[in-house]
This record gives C-alpha cells, sequence and structure tokens, in this order.
C-alpha cells in the first residue's frame, strides 16, 4: 500500500475509474465497462469546475482507487463550505489493504486544507461493510439519506 500516491485524475485515468465504478456488485448494474460520451462528458465537466475534484490512487501508473469530490458552499454552520465524497472505489483485488483508510484521510486532510467545516457521504443502505469501515474512520450515521431517481 505505501507506493499508492493520490493525485487528481487526468483524462488516460478514466477508462481505469470507469472499470471501478464497474467493480462492485451495485455498480455491475448500472455502469458500463467501457468509455463512451456520456463519460467523456462527465468527466470533461467535472475537470473543468474547481469546486469538484476527481481524485485516483496510483500505484506505479496503475489507478487502484478512486474518489469524486465536490465542495459545497452552504449558509449553515455560519457560512461554511463543506465536502461530499462520492464514488469511493478501491480496485477488488486491493480492498482490506489499507488503499481505502488512507485514501480517506488523504480526502479529509485535504478538505481541512480547503477550510470546510465537515466532510460528507452517503453510502448504500446494503454496503454493511462499507458502514463498518466509514464507522471505523469516525463517520457517525447522523443523517438519513433519501435519493430520487430521474
Amino acid at each position: 500500500m505505501s507506493t499508492v500516491v493520490f493525485r487528481e485524475a487526468t483524462r488516460a485515468d478514466l477508462p481505469a475509474i470507469v472499470a471501478l465504478l464497474a467493480d462492485d456488485v451495485l455498480g455491475r448494474g448500472r455502469e458500463h465497462t467501457s468509455v463512451d460520451d456520456a463519460y467523456e462528458r462527465a468527466f470533461a465537466t467535472i475537470d473543468a469546475d474547481p469546486r469538484n475534484v476527481l481524485v485516483v490512487g496510483d500505484d506505479a501508473g496503475e489507478v487502484v482507487a478512486c474518489v469524486q469530490l465536490t465542495f459545497i458552499p452552504g449558509l449553515g454552520r455560519h457560512g461554511a463550505e463543506r465536502c461530499l465524497v462520492e464514488a469511493v472505489r478501491v480496485r477488488s483485488d486491493r480492498r482490506g489493504g489499507g488503499v481505502g483508510a488512507a485514501l480517506m484521510a488523504w480526502v479529509i486532510d485535504l478538505a481541512r486544507e480547503r477550510g470546510c467545516a465537515l466532510v460528507q457521504l452517503t453510502t448504500d443502505k446494503t454496503r454493511v461493510d462499507a458502514h463498518r469501515f466509514y464507522r471505523r474512520l469516525g463517520f457517525v450515521a447522523s443523517h438519513e439519506g433519501m435519493k430520487l431517481a430521474l
């Protein structure tokens, strides 16, 4: 794990990111296995927005993890900014080796550097292992999340 470097994703990382998104139980049902125009447009939009950061974990040129961060300004918490964490993935053959914990520590440090008051995320109710992982990192299930698929 010690060789994993976290950095902003580049366009060249997109195929590996798409593969990571599809490399789990939920992703297999909703993600494509190759880069298409929709992924290209989404990457370009994220890359152009200074409030969004797509991060990869790079191990000697191989992408083994990813996460998308969105920095949200708000009036709550006395005008504090928050960091929204989405699409956390670690390649299946690297899970359980500390990559995810190191990635989240990197995310939390970045959020602190940017002056965020909190880091928030949602995780699917069926991801029991993920819930345990986030609790171990100090996250608290303080809210009930809701979504409306369009």
